[in-house]
């Protein structure tokens, strides 16, 4: 199976602004990146001083999804040095076109692979070769092909297995991060296994999943114990609330009714690990400054991309201070407040920062807790001003390190990769035209185990915008190269994403009650990734429907002993061309191929 790549298509391109300082070789910079600690040390390399002469400032971006989290140095650096050179202020925001030709996006994979199973379609053994397309440079490479290595099982107990990564060069910009990092192609890879399998052996792709998902006391296949594992009640829950038998024997009817127009209904589950592979990097610093009026300025690790990391990092502040939200202010992320910050990325930004500044709070509750027991009934403010009067510190440092990681042994296939796991499950029904290849998602019904939600409605927003990203990826969202290797997919007039016309019609998320996490800050999960795996359920019902079709074909085309096999391949995105080819007919079958070689192509998918 080939999986294609994605832009992050941003709202904001890449924008920066270097402002030179007076003295000692200084250097300030406003940045929309995700690392301001990369672009701080790679900036200060760059122009020969030490990282304490280099601020580097994010106030917000406009949308980040993993590619302003190596790749903005691109961007960065030169003017950095331009301002040096020229002694003055140098600003670069890049046009649509350049910041899709220069850098970069997910990374395409292939995989080869062999699978054993049971006559109940029980997996029993999986032997797998996975290909990255990393571009001229390795970046992230490496890493994206890892965690797509641990999470190629998805939600599944596979048995014996051995999986091989393969970091490819090309001559294409160098791939990078994006959200999920690897983790939505391994998935989509035992999806498509899963799949195969089901129309190997006639049964219901559903119950093929079912018989094989994980739970609580089993063994990932990095041998890792699963705790507190709610995938099967995620699972139970979405088939209820989407009233699945039911609507089974609705879509069997309606494609028995229709020839040219089919429906399938796709069940997909999701197990994903919360915590960055780079053990190191599992590590955040929180700045807490309470000023003597009460007021209270917040600084974390974390940069804010529209995902609401600050606006949790308040909330938690909040309850740990025990004042109002309003009280609380955060005014940018900035490397001279908080030092040495890992990347918002990984879904772990939330976990990670909030616990640093659960740290810090406490360290300053237990400096007020005298000054409270002398006056009980007093206000948030009385208690400032009078631990100012008596000379007790109103600032405070957070640090927090996730606890009992252990690195992953290649030889020994042991190791503690992830903190803990998320869970979830989707389904979704799609309607595809036949003749022209065009689909409808109809409806699509989700389940996520979020623990104790810190704020349901961001959560829920997550949810929403990750499954649409999601589909995009798996069913829109095409890179097409020149021979020569030029991006034709340029600017969203040949590059499509969803619109409003491509989102379910009917919509339904809904979080996972009483599953509380005890491993995160006040036992919440990580939101962000996770539901962009659930969008190939989208790929999934097209996949379905496509099979009904090549079913009603193949009794069709009995008479005429030619072979349709339910088994079949369709790679992603599953284009409106991919779809009508996979629907096999005597359109499609005028359609003449020439070997490759023998001519050349007008564009090259990679």
């Amino acid at each position: 199976m080939h999986m294609g790549g994605q832009e992050h298509f941003y709202l904001e391109t890449n924008a920066h602004l270097a402002t030179p300082g007076k003295e000692d070789g200084e250097m300030e910079i406003y940045s929309s990146t995700q690392n301001p600690t990369l672009t701080q040390m790679q900036t200060a390399h760059s122009l020969g001083v030490d990282a304490n002469k280099v601020v580097c400032r994010v106030k917000r971006m406009g949308g980040g999804f993993g590619g302003k989290e190596t790749r903005t140095i691109v961007a960065c650096i030169p003017i950095c040095v331009a301002a040096r050179k020229l002694g003055r202020c140098v600003r670069v925001a890049l046009e649509r076109d350049e910041d899709m030709v220069m850098t970069g996006g997910r990374h395409p994979f292939f995989s080869r692979w062999k699978v054993g199973f049971t006559a109940q379609g029980v997996l029993t053994a999986l032997d797998m070769d996975v290909y990255a397309n990393g571009g001229h440079t390795i970046d992230l490479t490496a890493s994206v092909l890892e965690r797509c290595i641990f999470s190629l099982d998805s939600g599944y107990n596979i048995g014996a297995v051995r999986i091989c990564g393969h970091a490819c060069k090309t001559n294409l910009p160098s791939n990078t991060a994006f959200r999920a990092f690897g983790g939505p192609q391994g998935m989509l890879f035992m999806e498509d296994i899963m799949s195969r399998v089901a129309a190997y052996l006639n049964i219901d792709s559903t119950l093929i999943r079912q018989r094989n998902l994980y739970q609580t006391g089993d063994l990932t296949h990095c041998n890792q114990l699963l705790e507190n594992c709610t995938l099967r009640r995620c699972w139970q829950e979405v088939l209820e609330q989407a009233d699945y038998s039911t609507r089974c024997q609705r879509v069997r009817d309606f494609n028995s009714n229709n020839r040219y127009r089919k429906r399938g209904l796709a069940v997909i589950p999701v197990k994903f690990g919360i915590a960055y592979t780079a053990i190191f990097l599992n590590q955040a610093g929180a700045l807490v400054l309470v000023y003597a009026d009460g007021s209270v300025l917040l600084s974390h690790g974390g940069t804010e991309m529209g995902q609401g990391l600050h606006t949790k990092m308040i909330q938690i502040a909040s309850r740990v201070l025990q004042i109002a939200p309003e009280y609380i202010h955060i005014a940018e992320t900035s490397t001279d407040k908080v030092p040495n910050t890992s990347p918002t990325a990984g879904s772990a930004s939330s976990d990670l920062n909030g616990m640093a500044i659960v740290n810090a709070c406490e360290t300053i509750m237990s400096r007020l807790e005298p000054i409270i027991a002398s006056n009980p009934k007093g206000t948030w403010k009385d208690w400032v001003s009078k631990a100012y009067m008596e000379r007790i510190s109103l600032s405070s440092t957070g640090f927090y390190k996730t606890p009992d990681l252990v690195p992953y042994n290649f030889e020994k296939n042991e190791g503690r990769i992830f903190n803990y796991f998320s869970f979830g499950a989707a389904v979704t029904e799609t309607e595809i035209d036949c003749l022209t290849g065009d689909h409808t998602v109809l409806r699509t019904d989700i389940v996520m185990d979020v623990g104790d939600s810190l704020n349901p409605a961001i959560d829920i927003g997550q949810v929403e915008g990750a499954f649409t990203q999601g589909q995009g990826l798996y069913t829109m969202e095409e890179l097409l190269y020149s021979p020569q290797g030029a991006l034709l997919t340029r600017g969203p007039g040949a590059y499509k994403i969803p619109g409003f016309q491509d989102i379910p019609r009917e919509f339904n998320v809904s979080l996972l009650r009483g599953a509380p996490n005890p491993r995160a800050v006040f036992s919440s999960k990580a939101i962000g990734e996770p539901p962009l795996c659930l969008a190939s359920s989208v790929f999934f019902s097209i996949k379905q429907a496509i099979a009904a079709l090549r079913s009603q074909q193949q009794q069709q085309q009995q008479q005429q002993q030619q072979h349709l096999s339910p088994v079949f391949r369709l790679d992603s995105p599953a284009t409106a061309e991919r779809i009508r080819m996979a629907c096999q007919d005597f359109i499609t079958a005028k359609i003449e191929t020439s070997p490759p070689g023998s001519f050349k192509p007008w564009s090259v998918r990679v």
